[in-house]
C-alpha cells in the first residue's frame, strides 16, 4: 500500500461511513460504465426487433408522403414549415421506441448500481483536468490500463462473435444474389441483430467482473491513514481530552450538589473511615428512606466533616455503610432486606434527638 505523504501515514484503513458518505456528495462512487453500456445496447437492439414492423410502417408512410405526387408541390415559406414540422414528428416518433428503451435501461443500470444520488460538485470545471503533464501521467495508472485491457477484450468478443455468426451463415449469403432487396435487407438485420445480441450476453459478463473490480478499486482509493481516522473520530465523537474534562466537570457539579445535601441528612453511616453514606427520611413524605450521598476514600472524609459541622450524627456500622455503598445509588431508596437495619439505626438517631420514628 502506497503512503500518503499529506495524510502521514499508509492508508491501511477501511474507509468510515462518514467518508464514503462525503464522497458521495462529491460524486465518486463505485461505477462500472460497462454495466450501463451493455445493457443500453441490448434495450435499443431489443426494442428495434420487437418494433420492426413499426419502423417499416412508420417509414414507408414517410416515404410515401415524400414521393407520392397528386400535384407539382409549391415551395413557399409555410409549405417549407409544413414539411419541416411533418418530418420532424415523424422522426420523433419513429425513433420514439429506440429512444425511450434507451433511456429507461440507462436510469435502471445506473440506480442499480449506485442508487439515486444528484451531486453537482462532479460537475464544476477543474482546471487541473488541464494540465497535460497529469494527463499524461493519468495514461500509465493501473485505472488506464484496465481499461486498456476492456477495450482490447471487447474488440476480440465482437471480431469473435461476428466472425462466427457469419461463418455460420455462409451458404445462405451466397444465394442472397437470387434474393430481393426486402429479403437482403432482412437476412442483414437478423444476423446483425443475432450478433448484437450474443455480444450484450457475453459482454454482460464482463461488465459484471469490472463493476466487482470498480467497487473493489474505489473502496482502495477510499481507504484511510490511522491519522485520519484518528481525526475523523475527534470531529465527530470529540476531542477524547476534551470529553475527559468535561465528564470531570460534570463529576465534580454532581459532588457539590451531594455534598449540598449532606447537612439535611438525618444520620451519615460510616466503616468507620473509608465510607460514609448518608441517609434521609421524611415519613410525611418518603416511603422509604433514601440516600442522599455517599463516598469512599477523601469523599466519605469530606462528607464525615460536612456532617459533623452541621450537627449531622455519625453512626459507625461496617456491615451496613458496605451493603448500602455498594448496593444503592445516590438518589434511592433503601430496599426492602435493609429496611430493618436501618430502622433501628433511624430509631436509635430519633431518640439521641429526642424525636419519634
Amino acid at each position: 500500500m502506497a503512503e500518503d505523504p499529506e495524510s502521514g501515514g499508509e492508508k491501511s484503513e477501511d474507509p468510515s461511513s462518514r467518508k464514503l458518505s462525503k464522497a458521495r456528495e462529491d460524486g465518486q462512487v463505485a461505477k462500472s460504465v460497462e454495466i450501463s453500456s451493455v445493457f443500453v445496447l441490448l434495450a435499443a437492439a431489443t426494442s428495434l426487433y420487437a418494433a420492426g414492423r413499426f419502423f417499416y410502417e412508420n417509414l414507408s408512410s414517410v416515404l410515401y408522403y415524400n414521393l407520392h405526387f397528386n400535384k407539382i408541390p409549391s415551395l413557399e415559406n409555410i409549405d417549407v414549415i409544413r414539411l419541416l414540422a411533418y418530418h420532424t414528428f415523424a422522426i420523433i416518433k419513429i425513433c420514439s421506441p429506440v429512444m425511450l428503451a434507451v433511456v429507461v435501461m440507462g436510469l435502471v443500470a445506473n440506480l442499480a448500481q449506485v442508487g439515486f444520488v444528484v451531486s453537482w460538485k462532479a460537475l464544476e470545471p477543474k482546471f487541473s483536468r488541464l494540465d497535460p503533464i497529469n494527463g499524461f501521467k493519468q495514461k500509465f495508472t493501473s485505472r488506464a490500463v484496465m481499461e486498456f485491457a476492456k477495450t482490447i477484450l471487447k474488440i476480440a468478443i465482437v471480431y469473435t462473435v461476428a466472425y462466427y455468426a457469419i461463418k455460420n451463415r455462409l451458404n445462405d449469403i451466397t444465394h442472397l444474389y437470387d434474393m430481393s432487396i426486402g429479403y437482403v435487407l432482412l437476412f442483414v438485420l437478423k444476423v446483425a441483430f443475432n450478433i448484437v445480441v450474443k455480444v450484450c450476453l457475453i459482454m454482460i459478463v464482463l461488465a459484471l467482473i469490472d463493476y466487482a473490480y470498480q467497487k473493489w478499486k474505489f473502496l482502495d482509493e477510499q481507504k484511510m491513514t490511522k491519522k485520519e481516522v484518528k481525526d475523523e473520530n475527534k470531529q465527530t465523537e470529540g476531542d477524547p481530552m476534551v470529553k475527559s474534562r468535561i465528564r470531570q466537570l460534570q463529576h465534580e457539579a454532581a459532588r457539590k450538589r451531594m455534598m449540598a445535601d449532606v447537612p439535611h441528612a438525618d444520620v451519615v453511616v460510616t466503616n468507620p473511615t473509608r465510607l460514609a453514606v448518608a441517609l434521609k427520611y421524611d415519613k410525611e413524605k418518603m416511603d422509604a428512606p433514601f440516600v442522599v450521598a455517599k463516598g469512599a476514600g477523601p469523599v466519605a472524609k469530606n462528607i464525615r466533616r460536612i456532617a459533623r459541622e452541621n450537627d449531622v450524627p455519625l453512626v459507625e456500622d461496617k456491615d451496613l455503610a458496605r451493603n448500602l455503598y455498594s448496593n444503592v445509588d445516590i438518589g434511592q431508596e433503601v430496599p426492602s432486606e435493609l429496611y430493618q437495619a436501618v430502622a433501628e439505626l433511624l430509631a436509635y438517631v430519633y431518640k439521641l434527638k429526642g424525636k419519634t420514628l
